[in-house]
């Protein structure tokens, strides 16, 4: 998948600084306004649930995922997924989605949401969110509106607004 020796790890605290300037660089200022921008401002993500991309030590990319609820439903909301444009088509990405994957698996949550790309997303499961079933806040593209089910059926009857899972509020 990629000829980088790479090293994926948990985000730590000292890795914050430079994923914010990676953000920067990739998403722009316009990124604040975005409709999962606002869910992130009042609940962190989650460290032992996000993870960074590193040849070295030089971080090419960062993923991470916040506790949200969709109506009374605890799910996570992945997000951003980056990687630095000379790394990109290289499977950087992929593993830092499989391994946010599969971290989030093994700890027992069962839904993970997104705003992205269909064509991207759905290779490793992600499937769109019927129109009209879960809303967020602000103006979004309901067609990039993606779920993944960590566990058989645990999208079933689940609707309403994603927002912030307020019992992790800062």
């Amino acid at each position: 998948m990629t000829d980088l020796n790479l090293t994926i790890l948990p985000e730590s605290p000292n890795d914050a600084h430079a994923i914010e300037r990676l953000h920067e660089r990739t998403f722009g200022p316009g990124r604040f306004v975005l409709s999962a921008y606002r869910l992130r401002e009042h609940v962190d993500h989650l460290a032992e649930l996000s993870f960074t991309a590193r040849i070295g030590t030089l971080l090419v990319g960062s993923v991470r995922q916040l506790p949200v609820m969709i109506g009374e439903t605890p799910a996570l909301l992945l997000g951003p997924l980056t990687v630095e444009p000379p790394f990109r088509s290289r499977g950087v990405g992929r593993l830092l989605l499989d391994r946010a994957i599969s971290d989030a698996r093994a700890q027992g949550h069962k839904l993970i949401v997104l705003v992205g790309d269909e064509p991207y997303y759905s290779r490793v499961g992600f499937k769109k969110i019927p129109k009209g079933r879960v809303t967020m806040p602000g103006p979004v593209d309901a067609g990039r509106l993606l779920v993944l089910e960590l566990a058989d059926g645990a999208f079933e009857g689940v609707s309403g607004p994603i927002r912030p899972d307020w019992s992790k509020a800062r």
